[in-house]
């Protein structure tokens, strides 16, 4: 979650975490995704399976972080990995999106800024 107001440092913004992400490091459990979280990575996945892009998904839940994994084909490598990490959330953001060969696409605090990357992909169009 993120709270924007001012502080004494100059920050215009705080990161607050709740209280249920600091009770589930404490007891080892594993980072899961909420239901809004699943909501919104769930409504991309559609969007992108009406358009015949994507067309499985796999679902990790770490004791580190959570992953949402998308396919082309079942048996291959995932496109793309969207991360969940919540040990991330004060320094750059516990959302991050991944490619296949490892490159962070990009990352940050809010989950609908970081999905953004998949609204401006190149598509091959053929003439």
């Amino acid at each position: 979650m993120e709270r924007a107001g001012g502080t004494e440092g100059g920050d215009d913004s705080s990161i607050l975490i709740p209280l249920s992400e600091a009770r589930r490091e404490r007891l080892g459990m594993p980072v899961t995704f909420h239901r809004k979280e699943l909501d919104q990575i769930l409504r991309l996945y559609g969007r992108m399976v009406a358009a015949n892009e994507w067309r499985d998904y796999a679902i990790d839940h770490l004791p580190e972080r959570a992953v949402f994994s998308v396919f082309r084909r079942t048996s291959e490598t995932p496109l793309y990995s969207i991360a969940k990490t919540p040990a991330l959330a004060r320094k750059q953001g516990m959302w991050s999106v991944t490619s296949a060969t490892g490159l962070i696409l990009r990352r940050g605090h809010d989950l609908s800024r970081v999905l953004e990357v998949f609204d401006n992909k190149l598509k091959l169009v053929e003439a």
